[in-house]
């Protein structure tokens, strides 16, 4: 099996301190979910697959405030901050091909993207699966003594589940260095968040755990950076 180069996708996230190649990169997320879209409707995708379209400044703007030393766990919606923490195309590519150029030498596909060398966990196809994936992680780095902070990433969907409420808890009450991060796109799958959810904003359901919670525009990248920035540094 051919392995990409660790110092790859680690260079690539160095350069989002340019803000060129924070647009750049949320150019190629957009340019590769079409890429992904149109390899599904040829039938070269195996099994179903799921677009962040629209949500590129949240993945970019996650990573740019983030450090690879830090770890991401994120959705079967990932492919956007596969590419955002340093993935390359041809690893997110392949790896949804089944081919063994991708990041999980194609065994995983487009619900299990990875890339340990950028902190990104292998991704869930379980709704709200990598809330507590991230708690355990979080609690790892606090066991070796070390300042490394647990991302994890998630849509309106998961607000609904057990997972969601029992992570925040547990989080809140060992007080670990775990962020979590919402990314509401209005939809859980094809039902409207105003069909199953009794708030609009989500994010006032962090104070029921006493957890700052702030509603930030995720197609604003310095806004999403910005308050990242601010919940990695509190975590941290």
């Amino acid at each position: 099996m051919t392995r990409l180069n660790s110092n790859i996708p680690t260079a690539r996230r160095a350069a989002l301190s340019d803000r060129l190649e924070q647009l750049r990169r949320m150019i190629e997320i957009r340019s590769v979910e079409d890429r992904i879209q149109r390899l599904f409707t040829e039938g070269e995708v195996r099994g179903s697959t799921h677009l962040c379209n629209g949500q590129e400044a949240v993945a970019v703007g996650i990573a740019r405030a983030t450090d690879p030393d830090d770890v991401v766990t994120c959705t079967y919606r990932g492919h956007g901050h596969a590419l955002a923490l340093g993935a390359t195309p041809l690893q997110v590519i392949g790896e949804i091909c089944g081919r063994t150029v991708g990041c999980a030498g194609g065994l995983g596909g487009s619900m299990h993207l990875m890339e340990a060398s950028v902190g990104l966990l292998p991704t869930f196809a379980i709704v709200g699966a990598g809330l507590p994936i991230a708690c355990g992680a979080a609690m790892a780095a606090r066991a070796r003594g070390t300042d490394r902070v647990a991302i994890t990433v998630f849509g309106d969907g998961s607000t609904n589940i057990g997972a969601f409420h029992e992570s925040l808890n547990f989080a809140a009450i060992r007080k670990l260095p775990v962020v979590f991060i919402c990314e509401n796109n209005l939809y859980g799958e094809y039902t409207r968040i105003n069909l199953s959810t009794p708030v609009e904003d989500l994010a006032i359901r962090a104070k029921g755990y006493a957890i700052p919670g702030v509603i930030v525009d995720g197609q604003d990248v310095d806004a999403v950076a910005t308050a990242v920035g601010v919940a990695v540094a509190r975590a941290r």
